[in-house]
């Protein structure tokens, strides 16, 4: 059966001489993995619809396992992320995360919006730490993860000052501190942050400036929390932490 699909190129892998298969994340079907016959042949017509990051409409031919796309019309190449290292190294974190939190043929419209929304803030130069931390907040439901971020996860009081406790699942108040002598003194900055990214409409954004000491923080707790709890061991965020001392220090 002939489908045609808005979606996102998020993992492609050379197959043969002149084959690609893909991995495309759809608005219609969730993800789809797709053969593209011909494609790293440079006058191939599906040449440029297959490349990683790719934003566009896909006409596949579907059946039980692995589709066959037919036709690619390209709406977006994401081209800036292309063109620099530090936006690449952490788009491809993005797509990798995203490919192994779902599994295929789950529709999840919402999932495709963030995605899109991702991506097309990084290429568009938006602060990319940002915008991935924001991301990971994003992902955790869909990996069937869901810390407390509104209230004392022992107590449940909302107010108060706060810390970040891996082993409570969440934020816990000044008054359960001493609870646990493993939780994360993270500024306050950095919990109003992180409230803000795990609740927050992507699409309603607006400007953020963050200091690097804060950024240190959000990556720490969310890193700690993904390490703790998600089960996934990506080299993708393996190369983006190497990717990040070096900016560190330029």
């Amino acid at each position: 059966m002939l489908q045609k699909c808005e979606g996102i190129v998020i993992r492609t892998h050379d197959y043969g001489e002149s084959n690609k298969i893909i991995n495309v994340y759809t608005r219609e079907f969730g993800k789809l993995g797709m053969m593209a016959r011909g494609a790293k042949k440079p006058n191939s017509r599906l040449s440029a619809v297959s490349q990683l990051f790719t934003y566009g409409y896909f006409l596949v031919q579907t059946g039980n396992g692995l589709g066959t796309l037919q036709q690619g019309e390209m709406i977006s190449s994401m081209r800036s992320i292309r063109e620099d290292i530090f936006q690449t190294a952490y788009a491809s974190y993005i797509v990798d995360l995203l490919d192994k939190s779902v599994e295929e043929r789950q529709k999840n419209p919402f999932l495709f919006e963030l995605l899109y929304q991702t991506l097309n803030y990084i290429n568009e130069d938006v602060d990319i730490d940002i915008i991935t931390n924001i991301f990971e907040m994003k992902m955790l439901n869909v990996l069937g993860l869901y810390p407390v971020m509104n209230q004392c996860a022992i107590c449940g009081s909302k107010n108060g000052n706060f810390a970040f406790s891996i082993r409570e699942n969440g934020l816990i108040c000044h008054r359960c501190f001493e609870k646990d002598p493993y939780l994360l003194p993270v500024s306050q900055s950095s919990i109003r942050l992180l409230r803000l990214f795990y609740y927050i409409d992507i699409n309603r954004l607006g400007s953020i400036s963050v200091k690097p000491e804060t950024k240190k923080e959000l990556r720490r707790t969310i890193t700690m929390y993904y390490d703790e709890y998600s089960g996934l061991q990506l080299k993708s965020k393996k190369f983006l932490d190497q990717i990040d001392k070096f900016k560190d220090i330029l």
